[in-house]
């Protein structure tokens, strides 16, 4: 545990509330040194409540002792965000931000001179199994690197890319989960159709997902090779299969991760 980082967090939404979740049941970061800024009082008194954090309207309070703020607004209220923090920032405060489509450029004229780090993590964070991807600014050192690794990687895979790769890691990993919980929701309505009680349906689809992800991390095989392996010729796996590739399902992924990566770009655009 580290009680020498402060933090600080500008915005209590999903992707906030993961990463506090994470942060805490990892023991990353004592709750008492994170601080948390929204602007719906219920829910600050949530966060407080459920995760021991400070959390109120306004980061006036905090701004000047924290060690890393973390910018997790929507990307409409990112320049209110600056604008409203940066005069009260302590001056070798890092800045990591986790606002969708928001170039290191105008982080970095936003916060002159301090280290900034563009980020796109994911909600399963909050359960220790997210996937986060970063770029560092221009006076982002290895120091703030190794601190943006602990606090993004205590729960969760982390991977340092260049910005330009942040969009398509956008469209990705940080979209990459609703994907997946629409593929959940598709077996299980599969399993109850061919006669499965749906709580039975839903661990039996669920635990398969995320089984079939471990394998794919922890095999030197790759995913095709591991699909392979499954699908026995003339079998039932090779009859499902031909109905998904009939169906597109393949093309509707790569698509969906395009059309998110192409999304992202246009936030950050304006």
């Amino acid at each position: 545990m580290r009680d020498d980082i402060q933090v600080g967090i500008i915005g209590g939404g999903a992707m906030a509330e993961a990463l506090i979740a994470g942060l805490v049941e990892c023991g990353t970061i004592p709750a008492s040194h994170i601080s948390v800024s929204d602007h719906k009082a219920m829910r600050c008194d949530e966060l407080t409540r459920k995760y021991g954090v400070h959390a109120q309207v306004g980061a006036e309070s905090f701004l000047p002792r924290i060690s890393v703020l973390i910018l997790a607004v929507k990307p409409a209220a990112a320049a209110a965000a600056i604008h409203e923090t940066r005069e009260l920032l302590r001056a070798d405060a890092a800045v990591l931000s986790i606002v969708a489509g928001l170039p290191i450029a105008v982080l970095e004229e936003g916060y002159p001179d301090h280290p900034v780090v563009r980020a796109m993590p994911n909600t399963p964070l909050a359960v220790g199994a997210g996937m986060s991807a970063y770029a560092c600014g221009i006076y982002a050192d290895d120091d703030v690197s190794a601190i943006v690794e602990l606090l993004l990687g205590a729960s969760g895979r982390t991977v340092r890319v260049h910005e330009s790769d942040l969009d398509a890691v956008t469209g990705l990993s940080g979209s990459g989960p609703a994907y997946a919980f629409l593929m959940i929701e598709a077996l299980i309505e599969g399993g109850v159709a061919a006669g499965l009680k749906r709580e039975t349906a839903s661990l039996l689809a669920a635990q398969t997902m995320m089984g079939a992800a471990q394998m794919a991390l922890a095999s030197a095989h790759s995913p095709a090779d591991l699909r392979a392996a499954v699908t026995s010729p003339a079998g039932t796996t090779a009859a499902g299969l031909r109905v998904l590739e009939r169906a597109g399902v393949r093309s509707a992924l790569i698509e969906a991760v395009l059309a998110a990566a192409e999304r992202s770009k246009e936030l950050g655009r304006g």
